[in-house]
């Protein structure tokens, strides 16, 4: 697995759904797991995706589109 996005957790659960939507096996796992988990949406964590999937993600969420212009 390879890190892809790391931040606040309402961010990261979505990003892991919509990967999830396009074929992307990703996983979710806390910054610091250490911490408590107290409900807090903005605790930091982390979007890891297999190394194989890597560049496909990559190019869905952060790759310039031609065809906004």
């Amino acid at each position: 697995m390879k890190l892809f996005y790391t931040g606040p957790v309402v961010n990261t659960e979505m990003l892991v759904m919509m990967l999830e939507k396009h074929g992307i096996a990703a996983t979710q796992a806390f910054a610091d797991p250490a911490a408590p988990d107290d409900g807090d949406l903005n605790r930091p964590a982390q979007v890891l995706v297999p190394e194989a999937d890597y560049d496909r993600a990559y190019q869905l969420f952060y790759a310039e589109r031609e065809d906004e212009l």
